[in-house]
């Protein structure tokens, strides 16, 4: 670990910037990693992940209110920012997909304000 900048973590994944000095990294990108998938995605992807996890929550609101959405099968359709790649995955997947991205952007955001806005 002592290469990456943790960015965000919970249960299901992990968010993350390679440190520089690391061959073929973008200071830019973001790695986000959860169960076997790993993104390496721009700011930008990372809020279209968000806006396709949203989307994907206001397609199948029966799935929060059900008490056993945690062990459902995955009949989730979630777009990844990736334009040909998509996936399945339940609810509660999807929950903590949803806490892993929005994390990552609060504190992107947080560290954007921080280092740039914050000083004047």
């Amino acid at each position: 670990m002592e290469d990456v900048d943790v960015i965000y973590h919970n249960d299901t994944g992990i968010s993350f910037k390679w440190k520089n000095g690391i061959g073929n990294t973008d200071k830019n990108r973001v790695q986000l990693v959860f169960k076997d998938m790993g993104f390496y995605l721009l700011p930008e992807e990372v809020m279209l992940f968000s806006e396709n996890i949203r989307v994907a929550r206001r397609r199948n609101p029966q799935c929060f209110r059900c008490l056993s959405s945690d062990v459902c099968e995955r009949n989730i359709l979630l777009k990844s920012p990736l334009q040909k790649m998509d996936f399945a995955v339940n609810a509660f997947e999807l929950n903590e997909i949803c806490d892993l991205v929005e994390g990552t952007i609060f504190k992107l955001q947080l560290n954007y304000y921080l280092e740039y806005v914050a000083k004047n």
